[in-house]
């Protein structure tokens, strides 16, 4: 079993939703976060005054699937979520030892499986 990570624009949110479930994914949890990575932030201006935004909104999608699901589910986030710019987002996938369903009490990949 695999744990997928993954920072997103939250532009891009529901392309990435539809194609992680197309590519097998029956289930995943979805968080508004704020970071940087290259981008550093960004000025804007308002009100006529310039400020610097250091963390920029963020999504982050964690994904627990089999191993056989997992490089497709990956390459789904990689098309969905790209726009070619900087910012897009990072991709981490960790092994995952054990899950279990609490309402059952189910272990293992039948826990994560729809």
């Amino acid at each position: 079993m695999k744990l997928i990570i993954a920072v997103i624009k939250p532009s891009r949110l529901d392309a990435v939703l539809d194609a992680v479930t197309e590519a097998g994914a029956s289930g995943l949890t979805v968080t508004e976060v704020r970071g940087y990575g290259r981008q550093r932030g960004k000025t804007e201006v308002y009100r006529g005054a310039e400020y610097e935004v250091k963390l920029l909104p963020k999504v982050k999608l964690e994904i627990a699937v089999p191993q056989d699901v997992a490089e497709k589910v990956v390459e789904a986030i990689k098309a969905s979520a790209n726009t070619g710019k900087i910012g897009d987002g990072k991709v981490f996938v960790l092994d995952l030892e054990q899950v279990v369903r609490i309402r059952t009490g189910e272990t293992g990949a039948s826990a994560i499986a729809g």
